[in-house]
């Protein structure tokens, strides 16, 4: 394992947190070195410094990437804390359903995001909320977006196959059964549910607004590795990017005070979610 000296870690972080948001200080010298080096050997570097120089001059941003991917947490499961799908099925999914049926005679339109959606279990999860909800949801038209800074996370999210432990973490049998095809010794998501959603590649540092607006928005457990005026800035542009009436959950330890002020908290059971003022 390569070891980072203490001007390279200065160096790599704001390298890193150039291109990702991401920032990582000081301590944390030692995941530097167990997801980096690897990066570093598999392209011909003895060093933290020859890694950064290459992937600034690498036209292509192969390297680059390669960091991104393994920098990038990537925990999540199915049904991640639970508490923001009960409060999705019970509460915020029948509102805008009634919300967005009173506005047209046609099909009610409903978007929804996952922001930071890693290797895709969050958007899954709200699928089958979704399916388990409305049975046949011919009657509306959802829109299903997942965003993440990982090619490789997207990739996996895209494909819908996960291994064994990635499938125990958070999903019931039943959902497995209904929902899933064995396949090999992994499971793959059935293409009702695949073809619910989509997946892109998404620097959530960058400007979005191209992606419209959205009715719900999940951003769990990603701002908390960013800085609090990076924070600030992706909660602005969050607000910018929810109809007036939507609703935005994020992580169940993270929170608006301070951060965003257009924002107000709002509590259903024992779930916390936010509107705009």
């Amino acid at each position: 394992m390569i070891k980072i000296t203490p001007s390279e870690l200065t160096l790599v972080s704001q390298y890193i947190h150039s291109i990702s948001g991401i920032y990582l200080d000081k301590s944390k010298t030692y995941l530097f070195e167990t997801r980096l080096s690897s990066v570093a050997e598999s392209h011909g570097c003895s060093s933290f410094q020859e890694l950064y120089n290459k992937a600034k001059r690498e036209p292509a941003k192969k390297i680059e990437k390669d960091i991104v991917d393994a920098i990038t947490t990537n925990e999540t499961l199915f049904f991640r804390d639970k508490g923001p799908f009960e409060l999705l099925q019970h509460k915020i999914l029948p509102e805008v359903i009634d919300a967005r049926s009173n506005l047209s005679a046609l099909k009610p339109k409903v978007k929804i995001w996952s922001a930071a959606s890693s290797t895709g279990q969050e958007l899954y999860s709200i699928a089958i909320v979704i399916k388990e909800l409305l049975r046949d949801n011919k009657d509306y038209s959802f829109t299903l977006l997942g965003t993440d800074i990982s090619d490789a996370a997207i990739a996996q999210a895209s494909y819908g196959k996960y291994n064994r432990f990635e499938i125990e973490r958070g999903l019931d049998k039943r959902n497995l059964q209904k929902y899933f095809t064995l396949f090999g010794d992994s499971w793959k998501i059935k293409d009702e549910i695949r073809a619910m959603v989509n997946f892109k590649k998404l620097n959530l540092m960058q400007p979005f607004t191209a992606l419209g607006k959205f009715d719900i928005i999940f951003c769990r457990n990603v701002a908390i590795y960013f800085t609090l005026d990076d924070r600030k800035k992706l909660f602005t542009k969050l607000a910018n990017s929810l109809t007036d009436d939507g609703y935005l959950i994020i992580g169940s330890t993270e929170s608006l005070t301070g951060v965003c002020p257009l924002f107000v908290p709002k509590r259903h059971l024992r779930s916390i979610f936010y509107q705009k003022k």
